[in-house]
């Protein structure tokens, strides 16, 4: 392992997505704390890791590895990826697992080797994929854990990146849920001739990409152990990222300090409590509720448009679902 001596810039909001601004409202640092700002103890509480999964073991036996390795009571996985697919595993900490819902249902990014059954002309194989782009109907396999009833999902993009013999090698840009096993099949069977899937790497979930803050088991242990034995944080702070990291794909509202421990209670979102929005939400989404120190209080479910909001002094905005924020950690109204 190479170990990195530089703490990582961490981006935490998307910078491509606008934000409305409501009021000027500042934040009191006596108060909460920025995400990249926490303690190694904070981290293996509210951390998430980019973990590249190897081939054998199930994901699960990946996550029972890291709590060993962290010595933590909880963690959990977004995305199961059967036992020889390697790639992107997204695994939260202890209280960050509460957030794994917003990434089951992010995209996903795949790299597939696909193995043709019979000789075929390129141009046919290319034209029977162009057919498989867009919605596509699939009915989810026999060990899959879900009710096995046809079901459309969006492949948004599905690239050649080589062919040779009869071997395919695709680059796949999909809908949560897409069964990359089933889409090489029915590829197959378009085809006349039958295919399967060889090969899988994910190396995309949601915010999680394989070049970018990925680490393998084995450089999170060593990172660990170089923690306990030399006392320097800054390897496995370049491995374990705050929990927002993992929401950055998700609308967000940002409330005032004096709004946030009302949040914390569970007390839904009004508007004279927001500070700024994320412009891209429609009524029913999944939305983060943030600190203007971009820090997750809680996730919520929208009761209106994004773009609802400007024309209204007062009125509800979201329901709250799962608060992550411990009860007091901003001062309430009443004792500010």
């Amino acid at each position: 392992m190479t170990l990195r001596f530089s703490l990582p810039d961490i981006k935490l909001i998307d910078d491509n997505v606008p934000i409305q601004i409501l009021s000027d409202d500042t934040t009191d640092f006596k108060y909460g704390k920025i995400p990249t700002k926490r303690t190694i103890k904070e981290l293996l509480q509210y951390g998430i890791i980019n973990l590249d999964k190897p081939p054998r073991p199930t994901s699960h036996e990946v996550v029972s590895i890291v709590k060993k390795i962290l010595n933590i009571p909880k963690a959990g996985h977004s995305g199961t990826l059967d036992p020889q697919v390697t790639g992107v595993l997204p695994v939260a900490l202890d209280k960050a697992t509460r957030i794994l819902d917003t990434l089951l249902l992010a995209g996903k990014e795949y790299i597939c080797n696909m193995r043709l059954h019979s000789d075929v002309e390129e141009d046919v194989i290319r034209d029977i994929i162009d057919d498989y782009t867009g919605h596509i109907y699939q009915r989810p396999p026999l060990r899959s854990s879900v009710k096995r009833v046809l079901r459309i999902r969006t492949v948004y993009e599905s690239e050649i990146i080589e062919i040779r013999d009869r071997e395919v090698l695709l680059r796949i840009n999909c809908q949560a849920g897409t069964y990359i096993r089933k889409y090489t099949h029915d590829i197959g069977q378009s085809l006349g001739g039958g295919a399967h899937m060889k090969e899988l790497r994910r190396i995309r979930s949601g915010p999680f990409t394989e070049d970018v803050f990925s680490s393998s088991l084995l450089a999170l242990y060593d990172a660990f152990m170089w923690f306990k034995e030399e006392n320097d944080e800054i390897p496995l702070r370049n491995i374990i990222l705050p929990m927002e990291y993992g929401v950055t794909h998700v609308p967000k509202i940002f409330m005032k300090d004096n709004a946030v421990d009302s949040v914390c209670h569970g007390a839904p979102i009004a508007i004279p409590g927001i500070s700024k929005y994320t412009k891209n939400f429609e009524e029913g989404n999944i939305i983060c509720i943030f600190t203007l120190k971009n820090e997750l209080i809680a996730l919520g479910e929208t009761q209106l448009k994004a773009e609802e909001i400007e024309k209204m002094s007062h009125g509800l905005v979201a329901s709250v679902k799962r608060v992550l924020m411990p009860i007091g950690t901003y001062p309430s109204m009443k004792k500010k």
